[in-house]
């Protein structure tokens, strides 16, 4: 089965992985280890899992402006997940998505965190505002 999301692409490019989905907001300064690309907030439902190399899907960012800064160090350490999708869209995950400079989208027509699931393989094309998902589901 395929599902097709539009949405508005926040920084242009193309990825394709396995997508890593989040229903928690997630916090950057204090959140995520970005020397390893590991959540590290312990009440966080993904506490200690990695996201380098993943789709990241998420409803958003979560406390100060330091979020972008950690999440741009992903990138100069290279432990940044492969694109992000994001429900809704604030200045801090906007600004995080441009100095990750990975492929950003977000203002879906349709939630993508209710739709995709940790697992599912994901196609994010950012410059066409459009987020495809293959998943091997049997829905009944």
């Amino acid at each position: 089965m395929t599902i097709e999301i539009r949405g508005r692409g926040i920084v242009p490019g193309y990825a394709e992985g396995e997508a890593l989905v989040s229903r928690e907001t997630i916090s950057g300064w204090g959140g995520i280890d970005p020397a390893t690309g590991v959540v590290i907030e312990r009440r966080h439902e993904l506490f200690g899992v990695c996201f380098t190399g993943k789709v990241l899907v998420f409803p958003g960012a979560k406390g100060s402006s330091g979020w972008s800064g950690f999440f741009q160090s992903t990138r100069l350490y290279g432990t940044a997940p492969l694109a992000m999708v994001v429900a809704k869209l604030s200045t801090k995950s906007a600004l995080g998505a441009v100095v990750t400079r990975v492929p950003a989208i977000s203002e879906l027509d349709a939630d993508p965190v209710e739709l995709i699931r940790t697992g599912d393989w994901v196609i994010v094309d950012a410059g066409r505002g459009i987020v495809t998902v293959a998943t091997d589901r049997r829905d009944g």
